[in-house]
């Protein structure tokens, strides 16, 4: 019984853990990086598309991205919803691709992303306490229906922290190497 309630707690912390990755992702760090693009939103033909599902997007250089739209057609829609974005980048277009330059980040915007980097890493954190919480009060529950007994409970919670302090220190260190590579220069 215990086992299967820390096996859910721990595949539910490693899929917090992937999210804030992929959060961390998203944060500009002045090198070209596909995963910029990943929420912004275009008008094609009147439905919303994101721009990975219309256009090719690679990294031919760091501080260059490139979108190879498929159909010649949505340039002009991409330019319009990146230029429209709070990425703060100007495309440029010769017809076939658009061409996003990064500039480098000044070290004010560096440390107001370093702030958000720590809002967002607070916010994955508290997705796992949650968790933790959800499974110890599942255990506090089972004991006074007698499913599990007082020491059954006691090891769970302690399987429970480890797991929590295991899954944090991950995100910290994921915390700590975008960190780093913010204040690259």
């Amino acid at each position: 019984m215990i086992p299967d309630i820390t096996k859910d707690a721990e595949n539910r912390m490693t899929k917090a853990v992937e999210a804030a990755q992929h959060d961390f992702s998203t944060i500009r760090t002045g090198r070209a990086n596909p995963a910029l693009l990943e929420k912004i939103n275009v008008d094609y033909y009147g439905s919303q598309m994101s721009i990975n599902q219309l256009a090719a997007i690679t990294a031919p250089e760091p501080r260059l991205l490139m979108i190879a739209p498929w159909d010649k057609n949505a340039i002009s829609a991409i330019e319009k919803s990146i230029m429209n974005s709070d990425l703060g980048l100007t495309p440029s277009s010769d017809g076939n691709v658009i061409r996003l330059q990064i500039p480098y980040l000044t070290e004010e915007r560096r440390r107001d992303l370093i702030k958000l980097l720590h809002k967002k890493t607070e916010e994955h954190r508290v997705a796992v306490r949650n968790i933790r919480r959800d499974v110890n009060e599942k255990m506090k529950n089972m004991e006074k229906s007698h499913e599990i007994g007082e020491d059954d409970n006691k090891r769970g919670q302690e399987q429970v922290q480890k797991l929590t302090d295991k899954y944090i220190e991950q995100i910290d260190k994921l915390q700590t190497a975008k960190e780093a590579e913010l204040m690259e220069v």
